[in-house]
């Protein structure tokens, strides 16, 4: 059985720091990409960041260049996502997710094929 598993997130001050893991199992191929979307109460989902598996480039959303920061571990199959400085507005829910096609199928940055149970980051003083 397909699945993601998140983990990572909690509870910070504002200027602090998390990182979120991202773990897949059971696919029977590769992803295409993978990513992590963010729903904050009231708001309307946002993809955060996505890293290309063919090439293992990266993708984020403006309000997080420069802070976040998407990676793979191709030892452990992991991905992970290091956010530092972090602010109130970026508190939502996070969510991975992966794609089974190639980018031009897809035509925004929130649509994935399967997702994880999502992590909850709170940002907060």
């Amino acid at each position: 059985q397909s699945q993601l598993v998140e983990s990572g997130g909690g509870l910070v001050q504002p200027g602090g720091s998390l990182r979120l893991s991202c773990v897949p199992s059971g696919f029977r191929a590769d992803y295409y990409a993978i990513g992590w979307v963010r729903q904050a109460p009231g708001k309307e989902r946002e993809g955060v960041a996505r890293l290309e598996s063919h090439d293992d480039s990266t993708y984020y959303t403006d309000s997080v260049k420069g802070r976040f920061t998407i990676s793979r571990d191709h030892a452990t199959n992991t991905v992970h996502l290091q956010m530092n400085a972090l602010e109130p507005n970026d508190t939502g829910v996070y969510y991975c997710g992966t794609r089974i096609a190639p980018r031009h199928y897809y035509s925004d940055s929130v649509t994935y094929d399967f997702w994880g149970q999502g992590t909850q980051v709170n940002v907060s003083s």
